[in-house]
């Protein structure tokens, strides 16, 4: 069926898109032949991933300036695009705006993760820390001696007021910490006080090691201020070890997040340690990882008394990731078989590229919490199997497995969401078609296309 008429707005409004089409022209007709030729990318307000354009990153800005204006002035948030032009210069775009069901895709046309049930979030993001009722402070906690010790450090430093403190335990709903009360009431960082003297927060920066918030600024770092798209997400799966410090959450409602490290980590103070942390230890969330936190200070008062010193085993974030039975990755270099990756703990399984023939999914029937499975493209012999896994919450299949459960009708009712792995020769235009069927069996929002149409002069 052809897509009713676009409206005319800036974003479908060919001249908007004439200068990004002249350099797609140009690259086909490089190529040779009359075409047609179907060229796609995606372009968000700060950013776009368009095809090998050549070298001329200057003259590339200049023809997406048009665009990105357009989106700006549209309140979108990002548009895909699949062009089909022709040798005398004909060009055809098909476009699609950002949708209330569908996450971005990662730098292509094709689109992410399909949301099926609104507001839904990977398992890991729905979990709460679990109680260690006998988590106590460090023996090196000592508001007393932090306060002694950051006053003797920052002289004439401006702490905040009995009227802040209280204003920031109203807005983060609980009492604050008594290290961190502690920190506050000597310094409260607000940029005002160090404006006029910009050494200062190099000061405050050597007192603490690291880059203090100001007091208004302190948040709580839960799951949901640490958002991923469900195609990774999906794929996490908490682990907290017996004896580990930090519960191997995305987020918590006790970690309270008072620092940055000056390269986007945060460090909080954590509240609901791990079964061999302590209360109001001081935890590193890394801004590249998705799940976790790294263990830095047992206490703030510990962190502060060492800032300044060297630590010659400390070289960044350590590895969080280990062997464990919760995430299986079966491929040439990871796991051998589904069998060897059947466990009754396995919530994640991922099926990559190896040589032997595709597998059957037996193994991992009616293992309990199994709830995310990826499968590349042949390594399934029987894409139907995938109807038994009842518990599954996160599909991702290439498009010939998706239409095999479509047209048999296996597709497990229990998802939350699914993505589609496209091949190297799918078109934008065939996922986007096979996404609005998956959406469809859901009730959700389909994918939305303009059409915009232009002959280059």
């Amino acid at each position: 069926m052809t897509p009713p008429a676009a409206h005319a707005t800036p974003l479908t409004d060919f001249a908007t898109w004439e200068p990004l089409s002249w350099l797609l022209w140009e690259q086909c007709a490089d190529k040779g032949g009359a075409g047609p030729f179907e060229l796609s990318g995606q372009l968000s307000r700060g950013a776009w991933s368009l095809p090998r354009l050549g070298r001329d990153f200057p003259r590339e800005q200049r023809a997406v300036e048009p665009v990105l204006a357009a989106l700006a002035a549209s309140g979108t948030a990002e548009v895909a695009f699949v062009a089909r032009l022709t040798a005398d210069g004909s060009v055809t775009l098909r476009l699609f705006p950002s949708s209330p069901a569908v996450e971005p895709g990662i730098a292509s046309a094709h689109p992410g993760a399909l949301v099926l049930v609104e507001g839904a979030v990977p398992e890991p993001w729905r979990r709460l820390p679990e109680p260690v009722p006998g988590a106590v402070a460090a023996p090196s906690a000592d508001p007393a001696l932090l306060a002694r010790t950051l006053r003797a450090r920052l002289p004439g430093a401006t702490g905040a007021d009995p009227a802040g403190l209280a204003a920031a335990e109203a807005r983060l709903g609980r009492p604050l910490p008594p290290e961190l009360r502690a920190l506050y009431t000597v310094v409260r960082g607000e940029w005002r006080d160090r404006a006029d003297a910009p050494e200062a927060g190099e000061r405050v920066y050597e007192a603490l090691s690291c880059e203090l918030l100001p007091l208004s600024q302190v948040y709580v770092a839960d799951a949901a201020s640490r958002p991923c798209p469900w195609v990774f997400g999906a794929m996490e799966a908490v682990r907290t070890p017996p004896g580990a410090a930090v519960q191997g959450l995305p987020g918590s409602p006790g970690w309270l997040v008072f620092g940055d490290n000056g390269g986007g980590d945060r460090l909080a103070v954590d509240l609901t340690p791990g079964p061999g942390g302590h209360l109001g230890q001081v935890v590193l969330i890394g801004h590249e990882e998705s799940v976790g936190a790294e263990l830095l200070a047992d206490s703030l008062t510990s962190l502060v008394l060492r800032a300044g010193e060297e630590d010659e085993e400390d070289e960044g974030p350590h590895p969080r990731h280990t062997e464990s039975p919760e995430v299986a990755y079966v491929n040439a270099r990871g796991i051998p078989s589904v069998a060897a990756a059947a466990h009754p703990a396995l919530e994640v399984l991922s099926l990559g590229r190896w040589e032997s023939p595709p597998t059957s999914l037996a193994p991992v029937l009616g293992l309990p919490r199994l709830r995310s499975l990826s499968a590349g493209p042949g390594t399934l012999a029987e894409p139907l199997e995938i109807g038994r896994l009842d518990g599954l919450e996160f599909l991702r299949l290439p498009p010939a497995e998706w239409q095999a459960l479509l047209a048999a009708d296996a597709v497990p009712r229990g998802l939350l969401a699914a993505a589609i792995e496209p091949g190297r020769a799918d078109s934008p235009l065939t996922t986007v078609a096979l996404a609005n069927e998956i959406l469809g069996r859901w009730g959700r929002p389909p994918i939305a296309e303009q059409v915009v149409s232009g002959t280059l002069g």
